[in-house]
């Protein structure tokens, strides 16, 4: 049977990304994504293939979203390194609402905890993400250093990768359901962690 013509599968696919981000791929039952989609198990099927290709795409999603976002933010910075110490900042602020999104501990870092035993597919899919996204510090951190913002002696590879753990952390941590303020100073001693880095001067481009 065709679906149809009202189906919207990016819809479809932004509701599945946050259940699973919610529930997870194991706390997600079949009815509950029928319920949330609103579409018939047939079309489910049809359209991702399965519970797992439909899981796999919205843990895509959520990671193309946060490529995104970053990109967004970094645009309205002259300086890549202020850039990057304000969204530390701006992670932490948006931890202090547990309603501002389904979970405030991040997707792939929670699809990786659960999926290591259970699924490979998902895990790998998972570390590949992680390494992508330190891949983009780290060529961010490079620039930054080419223009005389980060000491010439910065492994920026290294630093990508605390900056990374960092963010986990501290998304993870935020589940504690600690104070805003609390997070928000966290999310400050992150930030000025990279002022260890940094040269001192300033060079507009």
């Amino acid at each position: 049977m065709a679906r149809s013509p009202s189906f919207d599968r990016e819809a479809a696919l932004s509701q599945a990304m946050g259940l699973f981000w919610k529930k997870g791929y194991h706390g997600s039952s079949m009815k509950q994504i029928e319920q949330v989609l609103d579409i018939r198990p047939g079309s489910i099927y049809a359209t991702f293939g399965s519970k797992d290709g439909l899981y796999s795409e919205a843990l895509a999603r959520y990671a193309e979203a946060g490529g995104a976002e970053l990109a967004k933010h970094m645009a309205g910075y002259d300086s890549i390194l202020d850039g990057l110490k304000c969204y530390l900042r701006k992670i932490a602020t948006s931890c202090t609402d547990k309603n501002e999104a389904p979970s405030r501990a991040c997707l792939i870092v929670k699809t990786l905890l659960e999926a290591s035993n259970t699924h490979t597919g998902h895990s790998h899919q998972a570390q590949e993400i992680l390494g992508a996204i330190e891949q983009s510090f780290s060529e961010l951190l490079e620039k930054a250093k080419r223009r005389g913002e980060l000491k010439d002696s910065t492994d920026c590879t290294r630093l990508a990768r605390l900056m990374q753990s960092q963010i986990m952390g501290l998304r993870s941590i935020a589940e504690r359901n600690l104070s805003s303020g609390d997070l928000e100073a966290l999310g400050d001693d992150m930030a000025h962690i990279l002022d260890a880095y940094s040269c001192h001067t300033r060079v507009n481009r």
